[in-house]
């Protein structure tokens, strides 16, 4: 008797598997060791500068093979940006930085370079609808969390708790 294998075909493929094996090289050619910058920007920096914002490339200094030889000499971030909120992004550089090397999770990005431009529009991003935690869950987070003294830390480990507690 043959065994049926439960799970995916062994021929399917995410799509994400497929779209990112293809978009790789062409962001790659741009600078863009990580994909994700592209992908994410929006959490990266916020929808509200997302809407005027894209990466457009990343400009590594010259005669640098590796990231292990870059050292202090660190690459550029060429970000197109509207034209009206270009000043806007001039003077929250430093945040953007700050935000896209904790992404990368080192300090890789110096500076920032304004391409000002039309920003081709995204589509809205749909977010999850956000469904009323059960009150015996949220009592049971409050009991386990009751120890903390940090009230901003406790209350969102209540609401964190409360959540797991109540998923099924």
């Amino acid at each position: 008797m043959r065994s049926r294998r439960v799970g995916k075909a062994p021929w399917s493929k995410p799509l994400s598997e497929l779209v990112r094996s293809a978009i790789d090289p062409v962001l790659t050619r741009r600078g863009f060791g990580l994909t994700g910058i592209v992908f994410y920007w929006h959490e990266i920096v916020g929808e509200r500068l997302a809407a005027m914002s894209r990466p457009v490339k990343v400009q590594w200094p010259a005669g640098r093979a590796s990231p292990a030889e870059f050292g202090p000499a660190r690459a550029a971030l060429v970000v197109r940006v509207e034209t009206a909120y270009a000043l806007e992004l001039q003077h929250l550089a430093p945040a953007v930085i700050e935000r896209v090397n904790a992404y990368f999770g080192w300090h890789c990005i110096a500076r920032l370079v304004l391409m000002q431009g039309p920003v081709a529009a995204l589509p809205a991003a749909r977010h999850a609808e956000v469904r009323p935690v059960d009150k015996a869950a949220e009592a049971a987070a409050a009991d386990i969390a009751g120890e903390i003294r940090d009230e901003a830390l406790r209350q969102a480990l209540v609401r964190l708790g409360a959540r797991v507690l109540a998923e099924p």
